[in-house]
C-alpha cells in the first residue's frame, strides 16, 4: 500500500508510475478526497477542543458549587452547548469514516511504484533477458511433451484427478510422486544450507492476512474462499510466512530474516482458460517452496540480487537450462516494485516457461501488514522491506525434469543430486 502523503506529495510520479503499469485508477478524485478527509479532520479537531473547553468551564461551576440564579442557568446554557457541538461533532465524525473508507477503498487497488530500474513497457514482450545458464539439449529424436511422457511411463494421472475434482489436477504415483517429495526435500535441504530457516505454515489464512500481501481486494477472483467460518486457501506460502511479523516491531539486530517453506498453493486461475490445459503447467492445486526475506531498505535490492541466485542455483544443480527476465512495467505483480522472472527451458514445448518469480516488494507489503522495525536507540520505527520467491513451483520442475532428461526409449535420467533422494537413477 502506498501512504496517501506519499500520493499527496508526489501526484505526477504517481500517476507516471500508473499509466506505465497500465492502471486507469483517477489520482485526482484521490487526492480531492483526501482534501475534504483533512477539511473534516480539522473541524472535527477544532469542536473537541471547544468541547472540552466547555466541559471544563462547566467542573468549574460545580467545583465553586455557583447556587445563584444566575450560574444555574449560565450552567444550563453551558450543558446545552455541550450537547449541541457533540451532536455535529457525530454527524462529522460519522462523515469523516465515510471518507476514510473511500480513500482506504481506492488506495487498496492502488499497485507498488516500479523501481527505476525496471524497463517501461505494456505487456510481456517488453521484458528483457538478464542472462542464460546452460544449452538447451540437442536431442537426436522427436522430445515429448511430458504429460505423454507421464502417462506412458504411468507416473501422473490426469485423467482419474479430472474423475475426482474436476480440470486442472493432477495424481503423482510411484516415482511421479517420489520425484515430487524428492525435489521438496531437495530444494528446502538447499534452501537451508543458504541460510533460510523452515518454515511450515498454515495453508487456510484469514482476510487479513490475504490482504496484508496484497491479494485482497484486487485478486478475490483468483482466491479459494471457505465461507463458514471464513478463510482462504493460500494461494503461495508467501501469504502466510510474510504475516508472521504483521502488526509486530522487530529489533535492527534481528534483520535480516530468511524463511523457506513448503505448502500446497491453490489457485482459481479465472480467466486462463484454453491456456496450458494440459499437463502441469498452470494447476488448481500445486506444491512450492518459497523463499521470504526481511530485511533494512538499504539491503533489499542487494538481497533481492541474492535471492534470485538461490533460486536460480537450484536450478543449476539440478542440470535445467534457464534465463532469468526482468519484467517490465506492464507485466510487473500488483505488490511488486521489481521482478525477476526465472524461465526454464522446456523442450517437449520448444520454450522457456516461468518456473520462479523473484520480487522485491520494498515496503508494500509491511505498510500493509504493518510490519517495522526499530533502529537502535532512535526514535520512531520504519517500515521493513520484504522479499519473495519460488524455490521452486515443484510442479513445473517435474515437468521440466520429464522434459529435459527423457531419453529415446522413453525412460527419464534423474538429476544426480537428486538420486539419493530418489533411490533410483532412472525412471522407466
Amino acid at each position: 500500500m502506498l501512504d496517501i502523503r506519499f500520493i499527496r506529495e508526489n501526484p505526477d510520479l504517481v500517476k507516471e508510475a500508473l499509466h506505465s503499469r497500465n492502471c486507469a485508477i483517477n489520482i485526482g478524485e484521490l487526492l480531492q478526497l483526501e482534501d475534504n478527509r483533512r477539511e473534516l479532520q480539522q473541524a472535527i479537531d477544532e469542536l473537541r477542543n471547544k468541547r472540552n473547553i466547555i466541559s471544563e468551564e462547566i467542573g468549574m461551576m460545580r467545583k465553586l458549587q455557583l447556587k445563584s440564579d444566575h450560574s444555574l442557568d449560565m450552567a444550563k446554557d453551558k450543558t446545552a452547548e455541550v450537547k449541541e457541538v457533540s451532536d455535529l461533532l457525530k454527524s462529522l465524525e460519522e462523515k469523516l469514516k465515510s471518507k476514510e473508507e473511500a480513500i482506504a477503498s481506492v488506495t487498496m487497488i492502488i499497485p507498488n511504484i516500479p523501481h527505476a530500474t525496471v524497463p517501461i513497457g505494456k505487456d510481456e514482450t517488453a521484458n528483457v533477458e538478464i542472462r542464460k545458464w546452460g544449452e538447451p539439449r540437442q536431442f537426436d529424436f522427436q522430445p515429448l511433451n511430458h504429460w505423454d511422457i507421464a502417462r506412458s511411463l504411468d507416473i501422473i494421472d490426469f485423467d482419474r484427478a479430472a474423475k475426482i475434482s474436476g480440470a486442472r489436477f493432477a495424481i503423482m504415483k510411484g516415482y511421479g510422486a517420489r520425484l515430487e517429495r524428492a525435489l521438496m526435500n531437495f530444494m528446502l535441504d538447499h534452501n537451508g544450507v543458504r541460510g533460510y530457516k523452515e518454515i511450515f505454515p498454515p495453508i487456510l489464512v484469514n482476510r487479513q492476512s490475504m490482504t496484508g500481501t496484497g491479494q485482497l481486494p484486487k485478486f478475490a477472483e483468483e482466491l479459494f474462499r471457505i465461507v463458514d467460518p471464513e478463510f482462504y486457501l493460500v494461494p503461495t506460502a508467501e501469504v502466510p510466512v510474510t504475516n508472521i511479523h504483521a502488526g509486530e516491531i522487530l529489533k535492527e539486530e534481528e534483520l535480516p530474516i530468511y524463511y523457506t517453506a513448503y505448502t500446497p498453493c491453490f489457485r482459481r486461475e479465472a480467466g486462463s482458460y484454453g491456456k496450458d490445459t494440459r499437463g502441469l503447467i498452470r494447476q488448481h492445486q500445486f506444491n512450492k517452496v518459497e523463499l521470504v526475506k526481511f530485511v533494512k531498505p538499504e539491503h533489499s535490492y542487494d538481497e533481492h540480487e541474492s535471492l534470485t541466485e538461490d533460486a536460480e542455483d537450484i536450478l543449476r544443480q539440478l542440470g535445467l537450462p534457464h534465463r532469468v527476465m526482468l519484467l517490465c512495467t506492464g507485466d510487473i505483480g500488483f505488490s511488486a516494485a521489481k521482478t525477476y522472472d526465472i524461465e526454464v527451458w522446456m523442450p517437449g514445448q520448444t520454450q522457456y516457461r516461468e518456473i520462479s518469480s523473484c520480487s522485491n516488494f520494498e515496503d508494500f507489503q509491511a505498510r500493509r501488514a504493518k510490519i517495522r522495525f526499530k533502529r537502535g536507540d532512535k526514535k520512531g520505527t520504519e517500515f521493513v522491506h520484504t522479499l519473495n520467491g519460488s524455490g521452486l513451483a515443484i510442479g513445473r520442475t517435474v515437468a521440466a525434469i520429464i522434459e529435459n532428461f527423457q531419453q529415446q526409449d522413453g525412460s527419464i535420467v534423474i538429476p544426480e543430486v537428486l538420486r539419493a533422494y530418489m533411490g533410483v537413477d532412472v525412471i522407466k
